[in-house]
């Protein structure tokens, strides 16, 4: 069975990248062991990389390297050529992720902005927050954080 295909916001990423005992650790291992397939555009790249830069985070650009290390090469990268039309959302940055799960075809957008969860019932590709995808999508092999419990 293929794993599911999902975009994954440049929150929830930060929160699986940068935390290692977070609620989010499974997602990480979830991707380094196969479990799902993340998807990744140049546009959400190009998002992942500024952010790692902003100050409050104190990385050096050899942390950034390691960080998107551990992510990057897991993706499946997807060209958004052509821009699908997306609903109007509040965020323009948000409008990439909307964009790749569309043109990809994603299984779905995962994500806790809650600018994207308000799109649900309008958008063609499931947006789920982590919690709902991780009950919704059993991962073998990856336990559970006691936080998330």
């Amino acid at each position: 069975m293929k794993p599911p295909r999902v975009v994954l916001d440049t929150h929830v990423l930060l929160s699986a990248l940068l935390f290692q005992t977070g609620v989010l650790t499974w997602l990480r291992q979830a991707w380094q062991t196969e479990n799902i397939q993340p998807l990744s555009s140049r546009e959400t790249a190009v998002e992942l990389i500024r952010v790692l830069a902003y100050p409050k985070f104190n990385l050096t650009s050899g942390e950034q390297e390691e960080l998107l290390a551990d992510y990057l090469p897991w993706c499946e990268t997807v060209v958004v050529s052509d821009p699908p039309p997306v609903p109007q959302c509040r965020d323009p940055l948000d409008r990439p992720f909307l964009e790749l799960a569309i043109v990809a075809e994603a299984d779905a957008l995962i994500t806790g902005d809650n600018d994207l969860l308000a799109l649900t019932k309008v958008f063609p590709v499931p947006i789920l927050s982590p919690r709902t995808f991780r009950n919704t999508c059993p991962l073998p092999d990856i336990p559970i954080s006691r936080k998330e419990i």
